[in-house]
């Protein structure tokens, strides 16, 4: 077992899923397991993890069978963009009442799938059961059975009780929900080269600014699931030679299910970094074995990267020697964050996951320096700990440690469901850099100080009062009125990014 007992103050059952990496230790952390309770989890549920996943696919009605409320809270839950359809757009509930959990559910939920399919005759209906539907033990399957035969319309339930997991198995439901879609319809074939892209959902466009290079390499994607996905494309998926999965906690299930079904080979990559984005190219083209096409990747790599390369190493130049916060909610990204911010000329000092599993942490621990904290189903006392333990000048995260960071005074970047840019591709990464910038060199910095130790100490213009019983690595006292007093707005408008 690590070293675990003086990273954070928490609970003794917490210590395990906390480790600072130090030479010599091969201890290994504790992860993919339940939450423990008392220590209230960053994480989200098994419908939620299904609806992330699944909510994506654009002329799809979601119909939550349930209360109201899990249909609002994940309403539109990703910044998915659509090159068509909006059908997904919509939040469709059954919104279950008392009379419903007493007497059951199953005539709503028939009665409301009729209206939806008069409504917007949509070409796949999802139905996703929510922890009252598991517990009063409505027949999903049985309905959505019914409803398929009665309306024409392929109705398939997604078995998303809250309760029975971890936001994983709700990837997991996800994935069965699509396998009922795959093979139901013959693909046309436009090229001998073909991918699916898996784990990509399309958050503020990223999909357009990825799908175009490996077209310009000659290959034909048949689909991207599930971001800007419809029905009709990933029931085609089938027709690809290979499948490139980018988010492997949410699609690595699925794509063994090809490669088992389908004889279909997958490869992880990332699209985001010019290193993690040039290995994906590279990789693709060493798969299909042409040379004209590895030739074209050869190309496309050497002008986007100089073509984007003299405004990187300008913004690096002020980003150099900072340090990161990664809590992602799959390991994926974070590894390729690990990349990305040494591009930028960025540390890593934390970094964990909602959702990681064992081979994940020790690809992580293989990437990050010694001193740096790997953490596994965090919550907000501990991150906002190890926070200040740490000293980030950064954290990148998802809206619910947006508000952590920013009462820390740390410079927060979303790199989840609700950023409005690209990250990925060629122009997503300088967005990235751009952003980094925007938020770390801030002049608000200056004005409202950091709680982050010596962080903003002689740098960003703010007066601390330390207690002098403080302990080293605890959080300074900052005098907020006085900070507040200390405002100049005309100032505040010139004053340069430092």
């Amino acid at each position: 077992m690590p070293d675990t007992t003086s990273v954070v103050d928490t609970l003794d059952e917490r210590k395990p899923y906390i480790e600072l990496k130090q030479a010599n230790k091969s201890g290994e952390l504790a992860c993919d397991n339940t939450s423990i309770a008392g220590a209230m989890s960053q994480r989200a549920c098994v419908y939620s993890g299904a609806r992330v996943a699944l909510n994506p696919v654009t002329d799809a009605v979601h119909l939550v069978h349930g209360p109201i409320g899990c249909a609002s809270y994940t309403w539109d839950i990703r910044g998915s963009l659509s090159s068509d359809k909006e059908t997904f757009r919509t939040s469709f509930s059954t919104d279950m009442k008392e009379l419903d959990v007493v007497f059951g559910g199953e005539k709503k939920l028939s009665k409301s799938i009729d209206e939806l399919v008069e409504l917007y005759n949509p070409p796949v209906i999802f139905v996703y059961s929510t922890c009252i539907v598991g517990i009063i033990g409505d027949d999903l399957q049985a309905i959505c059975k019914e409803a398929t035969e009665r309306t024409g319309i392929p109705v398939i339930p997604v078995q998303s009780e809250g309760f029975k997991g971890t936001k994983s198995d709700g990837y997991k439901a996800a994935c069965h929900a699509l396998m009922q879609l795959i093979g139901t319809k013959e693909p046309e074939i436009t090229s001998e080269y073909r991918i699916n892209i898996l784990g990509d959902y399309n958050v503020a466009g990223d999909v357009w600014l990825v799908k175009p290079l490996f077209e310009k390499m000659g290959i034909q994607v048949i689909t991207s699931m599930t971001g800007d996905a419809t029905a009709d494309s990933i029931s085609k998926a089938h027709g690809a030679q290979l499948n490139l999965v980018q988010c492997s906690g949410s699609m690595t299930y699925l794509a063994k299910w090809m490669k088992k079904e389908y004889g279909i080979p997958f490869t992880k990559v990332s699209y985001f970094g010019i290193e993690d984005l040039s290995i994906a190219l590279r990789s693709t083209a060493e798969f299909f074995g042409s040379e004209e096409m590895m030739n074209i990747a050869e190309e496309i790599i050497e002008q986007e990267t100089n073509r984007i390369m003299p405004e990187i190493q300008e913004i690096r130049s002020r980003l150099e020697g900072k340090t990161a916060a990664i809590y992602m909610g799959g390991a994926a990204k974070a590894l390729t964050l690990i990349k990305g911010f040494r591009e930028l000329g960025m540390e890593t000092v934390i970094i964990g996951t909602q959702t990681g599993k064992r081979d994940d942490y020790k690809q992580i621990s293989y990437q990050v320096k010694d001193g740096t904290v790997i953490v596994d189903d965090a919550n907000a006392l501990e991150l906002a700990d190890l926070l200040v333990r740490q000293k980030a000048d950064l954290m990148v995260a998802g809206v619910k440690e947006r508000f952590l960071a920013f009462k820390l005074g740390v410079a927060f970047c979303d790199f989840n469901h609700d950023r409005v840019i690209e990250f990925e591709g060629y122009d997503g990464f300088l967005n990235f850099a751009r952003e980094l910038d925007t938020t770390v060199n801030s002049p608000v910095w200056r004005y409202v100080g950091s709680k982050i130790g010596d962080s903003c100490t002689g740098k960003n213009g703010a007066e601390e009062t330390t207690d002098s019983t403080a302990k080293a690595g605890t959080i300074k006292k900052i005098d907020g009125d006085n900070n507040m007093q200390k405002i100049n707005p005309i100032t505040l408008q010139q004053e340069p990014v430092a």
